[in-house]
């Protein structure tokens, strides 16, 4: 009997391991009464036993014992199974397989192990999982392609496979990462109408220059290629060639994978004009206020761009009535002969949809709350095109993320529902502020502040500034909470102690301001708000060397202590794209603040003009205006100590910062004045060999403006300019200006400043 059992083992297992062959024994069913595993080590019996299709008790048969052995090894736990029979009894034999203990990486410099590591978890191959060679092989070639995306294409690994004991094994990845290939040549060949050099130059990929260690435009990648290749391809049929088309692209390494040649196809066809535009379709009725949104002309060449912007305003404008899923179809009607094409815009609403979920992603600090309280898209209503719009741009304002994407999908079983996911990329969101200007008299003076914009992920800022030079003691702590109430109403704070003197002598005549304040921020439109506030604040005129004869004068009359409490109202409206690098938008602001009782009595106002204009992709050109008024009450001069002040960044560059105004009579110390007017201009273009990098740009300006006093008329004449050149670079420690100007109007006895820099300004 039991050589009768053990033959039937046998031919249990060669049916088992032997089906593709056709093998037909079988095993006489019989009534498990006892099943044994052997051969574990560290996987649980508890794991076999889960996964066996049979208990105690069960009838065991072939296609069981089958069943049985394919669901071990869907485990990926063992490298062989085996299931025999020994009497009534289940006998499991299994071979595990080795697992992970360790991972190591040497000769890796380009990527932290940390990151090696994570794409080898996505692999399959971690620290305690099983080992496979095929997942090793498969490891190796992600590493190769980590390598890959750097252009490190001579990139070899070598994988050392250690065993110890308990059945594990020790990987070790030997990296030889080799020289980054670099673009030799990129060839474009089938144009006609346009140059080669006109149409390389809108490629971000290059074949490299002095400032390619910063962009890596000559290190090749396949998503950078397509990028281009889409450039190319949106450049020709922007200009009405409609038929453009790019036949095919090759890439080409040399033997030692160093150097990569690229070879770009092109077809360009004919030009083509547009004779007409349809509308055909559903459009609810609403023709007439669709027709409005076309961008495109007849009797223009044909224009790609203007297309999809019209099937966009198309498709956002049936977004506004709820309709989520609109489908707008611009058909050419192309007529070859005359080389003219008409254009029918085939529309279909489909159907109505609301909003079910809004789920926000992305945002590994920032608190879900920050993002959603600034979405105008609500939960359970209606889809709206415009309002989502909004969110998504009120999001972006936030300055917290470098990305803002809002994603939206349908719900299954629901047609008339969607889901939308904010997507965010997280930047940081610190900032350290710092200030530098260099003269022959004076040397060089700094500054630095340190401002976190979204504390602890709140969306609250907090920040302190701090300066400790002789001549200039500072410290000032502020926070905002931009949400104080629900309806979106801000609170700010500020308490702060200034000391400042124009001399390095220590005993040198001083001005100590202290105060605090607190003002609120009352949004009346998406991008218009009103501030108001009011703070308490003490000046002191300590008495030193070279006291200016205006302070004296000032201080026999009303004392050498004034205290006030000021009241302030202001207006703000911001439609910038942007406000780290803006391209295009209008920036405005009034302030006004009044000194309503206590020593000083006195009332200034400002008004503050920017506006941007896109020339094309690359170039931008920017428009700066700042105005200011005071004026003392109930009879009082205008206090000094809330002078205007002109000269350096944010005014006239090229002066020394605060030294435009009115001059003491006797020291000749710059005392500002109650009137400012400033004017700047700004041409922005690409850095040369940055490509498109709106975040390294150059520019060139021209400021014009001056401080006047009380006493003083507004001359045209007056007014200090200059002109120079500039670098623009959104820095990891916030947004960097270099100026390096020349003084195109000037007077004798001004201070010149020719290099400035700050970090954390415009214009």
């Amino acid at each position: 009997m039991q050589f009768k059992r053990f033959h039937r083992n046998l031919l249990f297992i060669a049916a088992a391991l032997g089906i593709a062959t056709g093998a037909a024994w079988a095993v006489d069913p019989f009534t498990v009464r006892d099943i044994r595993v052997e051969g574990l080590q560290r996987v649980e019996a508890g794991t076999i036993f889960a996964s066996l299709p049979l208990r105690v008790g069960d009838t065991y048969n072939d296609e069981k014992g089958a069943t049985a052995i394919q669901s071990l090894f869907s485990l990926g736990l063992f490298k062989d199974v085996r299931v025999e029979v020994s009497g009534d009894v289940l006998v499991v034999i299994v071979e595990e397989r080795p697992t992970v203990a360790e991972i190591e990486f040497t000769g890796n410099k380009e990527f932290e192990k940390d990151n090696l590591r994570n794409a080898l978890r996505d692999a399959g191959l971690a620290d305690g999982r099983p080992f496979d060679r095929a997942l090793l092989d498969r490891a190796e070639q992600e590493i190769k392609r980590q390598y890959i995306n750097r252009a490190l294409y001579a990139a070899e690994v070598v994988t050392t496979v250690t065993p110890i004991e308990r059945n594990r094994v020790n990987l070790s990845f030997t990296i030889t990462e080799g020289d980054r290939a670099r673009i030799k040549e990129i060839r474009i060949v089938g144009n006609k109408v346009f140059s080669v050099s006109t149409l390389r130059d809108l490629f971000d990929l290059d074949t490299g220059g002095w400032l390619s260690w910063y962009t890596k435009s000559d290190q090749y990648s396949r998503a950078k290629l397509n990028a281009d290749l889409e450039s190319l391809r949106s450049y020709y049929l922007t200009r009405g060639y409609l038929e453009f088309r790019v036949d095919s692209t090759q890439v080409v390494i040399s033997p030692d994978k160093q150097e990569i040649n690229i070879a770009i196809n092109v077809t360009e066809g004919e030009r083509f004009v547009v004779s007409a535009v349809k509308l055909e379709g559903n459009y609810l009725g609403k023709e007439d206020e669709f027709k409005p949104l076309v961008t495109i002309r007849p009797g223009q060449a044909y224009n790609a761009d203007a297309v999809v912007q019209t099937t966009k305003a198309f498709t956002d404008f049936f977004g506004n009535f709820g309709y989520a899923f609109a489908q707008v179809e611009a058909k050419p009607e192309v007529d070859r002969v005359n080389n003219r094409v008409a254009l029918v815009l085939q529309a279909e609403p489909s159907r109505r949809a609301y909003v079910r979920r809004i789920s926000v992603a992305g945002n590994n600090r920032t608190r879900d709350e920050v993002v959603r309280r600034e979405f105008r898209q609500f939960e359970a209503a209606w889809y709206d095109a415009d309002k989502i719009k909004l969110s998504r741009d009120r999001v972006d304002r936030l300055a917290f993320f470098k990305e803002v994407t809002v994603e939206t999908q349908e719900v299954a079983g629901a047609p008339d529902q969607v889901d939308l996911t904010v997507a965010v990329l997280e930047k940081p969101t610190g900032n350290l502020s710092l200030g530098a200007g260099y003269s022959s008299g004076d040397g060089l003076g700094l500054t630095a502040a340190i401002r976190q914009e979204n504390a602890f992920g709140s969306g609250n800022s907090l920040g302190v500034q701090l300066n400790t030079s002789k001549i200039n003691r500072t410290i000032v702590f502020s926070t905002t909470d931009p949400y104080f109430t629900v309806d979106g109403v801000s609170r700010s704070i500020d308490v702060y102690h200034r000391s400042t003197s124009p001399y390095s002598d220590t005993n040198s005549y001083k001005l100590v301001t202290s105060g605090g304040s607190m003002r609120f921020g009352v949004p009346f439109t998406e991008t218009d708000t009103v501030y108001f506030g009011g703070g308490v604040e003490r000046t002191r005129i300590v008495p030193g060397t070279n006291l200016p004869n205006a302070y004296v004068t000032y201080a026999n009359q009303f004392g050498y202590s004034s205290a006030t409490v000021p009241l302030t109202v202001g207006w703000a409206r911001d439609t910038r794209d942007s406000a780290l690098v803006p391209n295009t938008g209008v920036f405005q602001r009034v302030t006004g603040e009044w000194g309503v009782a206590g020593d000083a009595k006195y009332i200034t106002s400002s008004y503050q003009y920017q506006q941007y204009l896109p020339l094309n992709k690359q170039f931008t050109l920017a428009f700066n205006g700042d105005v200011g008024l005071g004026k003392g009450l109930s009879g009082l001069p205008f206090p000094l100590f809330k002078n205007f002040f002109g000269g350096g960044l944010g005014s006239v560059r090229g002066f020394e910062q605060g030294s435009l105004g009115v001059l003491d009579t006797v020291t000749g110390a710059s005392l500002g004045g109650t009137r400012k007017l400033n004017a700047n201009l700004e041409l922005l273009a690409p850095f040369p060999g940055a490509g498109n990098d709106r975040t390294l740009r150059m520019f060139t300006f021209f400021d014009v403006g001056n401080v006047f006093g009380a006493s003083q008329p507004i001359r045209l004449n007056e007014l200090r300019a200059a002109a120079g050149l500039g670098i623009s670079w959104v820095s990891p420690v916030g947004p960097l200006r270099l100026a390096m100007s020349r003084p195109v109007k000037k007077f004798t006895g001004d201070k010149i400043q020719n290099i400035q820099f700050q970090i954390g300004t415009s214009f």
